[in-house]
């Protein structure tokens, strides 16, 4: 089972969050968490929330414990980026590009754990109930009407 969380429009370039990600790739949640905290960049405060949001997901949404969990897939892709400009000598302007991130987790299980429905079915097996073979009941067709006899629904018309 995977898990996703997503952080979209962060206000740090994807070229530093990168260097950031690329130290916990594939690690377990446990000991990225770890590793996280020793890393002197300010774009790992935004790793650690979405990781935290991962986790949560993780636990409450699908049941899956947190020891089981690493880090399957991370990406820090580039979002739009917002112009400013700034003015140069000889009355020019240059641009600023301020540019912002989408940040994407996966979380995915070492060990698959099977679902409770799963779980029920293998400790308790169904039992087999006995089909009753009823017989199929044969439509009778409707008598034919003689010519000069009218059917009862003719009758009423006309009576009407």
């Amino acid at each position: 089972m995977e898990t996703r969380a997503t952080a979209r429009f962060l206000r740090v370039s994807p070229k530093k969050v990168r260097l950031v990600i690329d130290v916990v790739r594939g690690m377990d949640v446990n000991k990225a968490l770890v590793q996280l905290t020793s890393i002197k960049r300010d774009a790992k405060r935004y790793v650690v929330k979405l990781l935290h949001s991962a986790i949560a997901n993780a636990e409450n949404n699908h049941d899956l414990k947190r020891e089981n969990l690493y880090i399957k897939n991370i990406t820090a892709d580039g979002g739009p980026i917002i112009g400013r400009w700034r003015p140069r000598a000889h009355g020019r302007a240059a641009e600023i590009r301020k540019r912002t991130t989408h940040l994407t987790i996966v979380l995915a299980e070492r060990m698959p754990t099977e679902d409770k429905a799963k779980k029920a079915k293998k400790e308790k097996p169904a039992k087999k109930e006995k089909k009753s073979v009823e017989k199929r009941q044969t439509r009778k067709k409707p008598a034919k009407e003689k010519e000069g006899e009218k059917s009862t629904q003719t009758k009423k018309e006309n009576k009407k």
